[in-house]
């Protein structure tokens, strides 16, 4: 009989520890892997008799949101001793489907009912209450990668919870680890760690021997282990919890921040399907107004923070204080936006438009930052702002909360993706450090210079640009959207381009207005006085060139404008800018 230890990435792309104890409790097999494939080919050889899995990975999750009982049962007994797992829900996009430990234990044939005594079965296990159980431990050893943890303090940890596992030699039952040659390979690594991606690797293969030996414990000592919830709704299972131990003392502020955190943490896990509502809705909304002013940007991206990013950042500390007092009320990225435009002017038009939009609690140009300090770098602007009442009536699920909205030009977030997750993911060794940082400087150099390039390029397109014949199907009586975008440019020569779509969009309005050449075109809108639509609508910025026509057709054409089948979906909007366009100075 073989007992296998599974420490499941929830992810498909990250790492997983495989190890593998037999019926005497000796280490035949550790690894680390990523694929499924890979764990099955890992586990097989060791499948031909009876074998049991423990794996630290939800196998069951019913529940649409929140925490599963199996969790609550758990943590009431372990939190204290800071070994509470983490809510799964189908919220998470690793559950909202089958979990991938369900499809891993089908790939190899385990059956995952706690109560099945099939030859081949897994359970859900969870290695850091275990290790409370099973070492007598006050606290969690903390091996894992958590803000403000340095790799010297979790390689110490990591090294203490390999010297536990190797005494599980003189337990019962016993465990033998230390003459396996993976094994040995483990620990050196560990000791000779200069990285926390060192670290990463090794702590999920000690993870999954502390998952095999549960298996291996309860197969063994069946009434010393709890199951916590039931089969149909999730279960984890974990060596009971000694009676008389008791968690080690803390310091009154970490210990009353924590507690901070965890109240915190439970409240926003309760919110989160709305946050994400809301965060979709809040890019709809910023969506509408770029696409309202004509400005061309690349794309508009929303994300609710995730749990634990939020866990996360709600449990910073600087020199011991608590950064985030009260969670909820400072953490203000909770909604996030990314607007991505293509060249630099258009990050300062952007910034612009949203602050006449709605309005901005915070602005900071980290470029400008950046290049105070006499260095190339991160770049980007970083608004947080509350919508406009008017959208908060229509937008609920965004109400008055505020939202933290990135702009930068796609150089600039090509720039700023690569480094962060090269930089801040552990990947760079030390001896390579200073000349990494000196690569991204150049790098980001070269993406500003570049930047410069292209808005040169642009404002001499702009300025010099002519009509240009365009191949047009006959049945189409439109007014190419390229002619268009050619006589745009000429009329309104200090407007910056609109996106592609909202020339075709125009071009089928000015159609319904019955105008099929651009000479009726310029006839209709040549009374119309531009510099007065400007001042009384006033614009901060230089509206696009689609919005510069569509504010004078609306003029021109009035009610008749407003009436055409395409502007169905904005009738209250036009007839509110009409009214601002044409009212007495």
């Amino acid at each position: 009989m073989h007992f296998i230890g599974v420490d499941l990435a929830w992810g498909e792309k990250s790492r997983t520890g495989v190890a593998v104890i037999d019926d005497h409790g000796v280490l035949q097999h550790l690894s680390s892997v990523i694929t499924d494939e890979e764990i099955a080919a890992a586990v097989t050889p060791y499948l031909s008799d009876w074998a049991v899995a423990g794996i630290d990975a939800p196998l069951v999750v019913t529940n649409e949101t929140g925490t599963r009982r199996a969790e609550k049962l758990l943590n009431h007994d372990f939190a204290k001793f800071d070994a509470g797992a983490h809510p799964a829900n189908r919220t998470n996009p690793a559950f909202t489907e089958r979990p991938r430990g369900a499809r891993v234990c089908a790939l190899l044939g385990f059956a995952i009912d706690p109560s099945s005594s099939a030859p081949r079965r897994a359970v859900e296990v969870y290695p850091h209450a275990a290790t409370v159980a099973l070492f007598r431990l006050g606290r969690t050893l903390k091996y894992k990668n958590k803000q403000g943890r340095s790799v010297d303090d979790m390689r110490t940890e990591l090294l203490a919870l390999t010297r536990l596992v190797e005494s599980l030699s003189s337990a019962q039952p016993a465990a033998h680890v230390a003459l396996n040659t993976e094994w040995r390979e483990l620990v050196a690594s560990i000791e000779g760690a200069s990285r926390k991606s060192q670290l990463r690797m090794a702590e999920d293969q000690v993870d999954a021997v502390i998952c095999a030996y549960v298996v291996y414990y309860r197969e063994h000592r069946p009434t010393d282990v709890v199951t916590y919830g039931q089969y149909p709704d999730g279960y984890i299972v974990t060596p009971r919890l000694p009676a008389d131990l008791v968690p080690s003392p803390r310091p009154p502020r970490a210990a009353q921040h924590v507690e901070v955190v965890r109240r915190a943490t439970r409240r926003y896990a309760g919110t989160y399907p709305l946050l994400r509502r809301a965060a979709d809705e809040a890019s709809a909304v910023v969506v509408g107004i770029l696409d309202e002013a004509g400005l061309n940007y690349l794309s508009v991206t929303g994300r609710a923070k995730s749990i634990e990013s939020f866990a996360e950042k709600a449990g910073r500390m600087a020199d011991g204080v608590p950064l985030y007092a009260d969670p909820i009320a400072q953490i203000g990225d909770t909604i996030g936006l990314r607007v991505i435009t293509y060249v630099h002017s258009d990050v300062a038009a952007v910034a612009q438009l949203l602050a006449s939009e709605a309005e901005v609690l915070d602005d900071r140009d980290m470029g400008q930052e950046t290049a105070s300090e006499g260095r190339f770098g991160y770049a980007s602007r970083h608004l947080q702002i509350r919508l406009a009442p008017a959208d908060q009536a229509v937008h609920p699920a965004v109400g008055d909360r505020p939202v933290q909205v990135q702009i930068r030009t796609v150089l600039q977030h090509a720039w700023a993706e690569f480094e962060h997750d090269i930089r801040y993911k552990g990947t760079v060794p030390d001896e390579y450090r200073s000349d990494f940082d000196r690569r991204f400087s150049l790098a980001a150099g070269l993406l500003e210079l570049a930047d410069q390039e292209f808005s040169t390029i642009r404002e001499r397109l702009r300025s010099g640009v002519h009509e240009v014949p365009e191949a047009q199907p006959e049945e189409d009586p439109r007014i190419s959207p390229r002619e268009l975008a050619a006589f745009l440019a000429g009329q309104y020569a200090d407007s910056s381009w609109s996106r592609p779509e909202h020339y075709a969009w125009i071009a089928g309005l000015v159609l319904e207005l019955g105008i099929t050449s651009l000479a009726e075109l310029a006839e209709s809108i040549r009374a119309v006085d531009m510099s007065v639509i400007d001042h009384r609508m006033g614009y901060r910025s230089v509206p696009g060139a689609v919005r510069r026509l569509d504010d004078a057709l609306l003029v021109a054409h009035g009610e008749r404008y407003i009436a055409l089948h395409d502007n169905a979906h904005r009738v209250d909007r036009l007839k509110a800018r009409l009214v601002k366009m044409t009212k007495a100075a």
